[in-house]
């Protein structure tokens, strides 16, 4: 039995009908300021537990069984849920990458967060406050393993610059699309992988690797940054830490090992090559959530460490007919309907959260900074103009019907094409446009969480209200300059 939580009802019924009266039921929030105060949801003694943020690349609303997937294996995950909460109406900081990545890491959403641009490569700036700057003003050590996304080698934006003691990975969001590189980066410095010369990720399809090719060893680089990211947790074990985990799989381009264990599951599937690699990839990422568990248990942490999973945006393919990676919602990444931002958060910490919550409560990426800030004691250090309210009441089922409350979620992306893409969620109802010329688009999510009955002719001064959410949201971009780079090369 699930317990569902949502804006103040909650009610025993069983998981999967928790789960669809959520999706066809999207409470509607109080309006409360934009911009919320931290110290409103103070914790009198803050319990300062140790922090493992894992954010996935590309993993959509409806790849995780616990989420409506019926194709691809999470039992690791599934505990995880079973151990804690999921929520179901979480949101990325945007649709790509970059500025999602930015959203979580400053608190600000995406009008406003210094990185805008999903090119790869834009810095954060010196002045920019991140997450991991947050948790170095509570003495705890930080260390990030994945794809960072947010300044390249030799820029202000770099993240031993941004508050991680270390970070080892990619650094230029481009360096990670190739999961067998020439190298990796390890706090600043190159770390060759000996048997990646000569592979080109770009000219190879999507596939599973075999170990041994031409001669040369294959070495694929995720399965460095899980050792490393399990390294870390180990040699801080006698201290408090924040692991920030931003592992790249399941984002294209689709390879892996050919003998990595979750390959026979989906091998014989009727399935197109990407949505088996895909499927594996999730199911690999699930054993290795499962080995940082197992972890924790092993050195006796569990309970003083609170561990999230979720992923930077949506799917970058539906795979509708065989993974359905956006459940039942609308169109996938780069999109800003729910498909492109609606996705997964499951966080459990035993003994303080209670066990096999499904919650309804709206919240985002940004999020993080008023949650964190409000754990470690350190609310005075969040910059003023966040739009970060606490979350830490949701993760434990609380229902406190006055607590903070976004006003308005927004959402914004400035296409390749220069077009500004915008959306606005407040409560239940939702508006959205895809170009800057375009008209707005409007939708009770309430009554068509698919997204499919435009209403805005219908509701003209509700949809006016919402667009002033939109320009007040909105502020101009600082420049989005990517470094200079050696000729030929898209990164450092």
């Amino acid at each position: 039995m699930a317990l569902f939580i949502g804006c103040g009802t909650a009610e025993k019924e069983p998981r999967w009908q928790a789960i669809t009266r959520e999706m066809m039921e999207a409470q509607p929030v109080p309006f409360a300021p934009s911009v919320a105060t931290v110290a409103s949801a103070r914790v009198v003694e803050p319990p300062r537990p140790n922090i493992v943020l894992i954010m996935v690349d590309d993993l959509g609303f409806g790849d995780l069984a616990d989420y409506g997937s019926e194709a691809i294996q999470t039992p690791h995950l599934d505990a995880l849920w079973e151990n804690g909460v999921a929520f179901y109406q979480y949101y990325a900081g945007c649709t790509v990458c970059a500025p999602s990545r930015s959203v979580l890491m400053t608190g600000m959403h995406a009008g406003q967060t210094p990185v805008r641009l999903n090119s790869g490569g834009v810095p954060l700036r010196d002045e920019d406050f991140t997450l991991a700057e947050l948790f170095k003003k509570a003495g705890y050590a930080t260390g990030g393993f994945g794809k960072w996304g947010l300044g390249d080698l030799g820029t202000e934006g770099v993240p031993e610059k941004q508050g991680f003691d270390e970070f080892f990975g990619y650094y230029h969001q481009v360096h990670a699309h190739d999961f067998y590189p020439p190298y990796l980066i390890d706090t600043g410095r190159k770390v060759q992988l000996p048997g990646n010369e000569g592979f080109d990720y770009r000219r190879r399809a999507a596939g599973f690797i075999p170990a041994e090719e031409n001669g040369k060893q294959r070495q694929y680089a995720h399965y460095e940054i899980t050792k490393r990211t399990l390294e870390f947790i180990r040699k801080n074990k006698d201290r408090r830490f924040f692991c920030y985990a931003p592992w790249t799989p399941p984002h294209g381009k689709y390879h892996l090992p050919k003998d990595d264990p979750a390959v026979s599951l989906y091998l014989d599937n009727d399935w197109p090559v990407r949505a088996k690699v895909a499927a594996a990839m999730i199911t690999m990422i699930d054993r290795q959530v499962g080995e940082l568990v197992a972890l924790l248990r092993e050195l006796q942490l569990e309970k003083n460490t609170l561990v999230l999973f979720t992923s930077d945006n949506g799917p970058a393919f539906r795979f509708e007919g065989s993974l359905d990676s956006a459940g039942r919602y609308r169109e996938a990444k780069r999109s800003l309907y729910e498909g492109g931002i609606r996705v997964p958060l499951i966080a459990s910490w035993p003994g303080t959260i209670p066990r096999d919550i499904a919650t309804g409560e709206i919240h985002y990426a940004g999020d993080f900074m008023a949650a964190f800030a409000q754990l470690t004691g350190t609310e005075e250090h969040v910059p003023a103009g966040c739009h970060s309210v606490p979350m830490v009441e949701a993760m434990k089922g609380a229902r406190y019907p006055h607590r903070p409350r976004h006003k308005y979620l927004y959402w914004e992306w400035q296409r390749p094409d220069g077009s500004l893409m915008q959306a606005v969620r407040s409560g239940g109802k939702k508006i959205v446009r895809h170009a800057t010329d375009a008209p707005w688009e409007y939708y009770d999510l309430a009554f068509d969480p698919e997204e499919t009955k435009n209403d805005a002719a219908k509701q003209p001064r509700l949809v006016d209200r919402m667009i002033g959410f939109a320009k007040e949201a909105h502020q101009p971009m600082r420049p989005q300059k990517e470094p200079d780079k050696p000729s030929g090369r898209r990164y450092r």
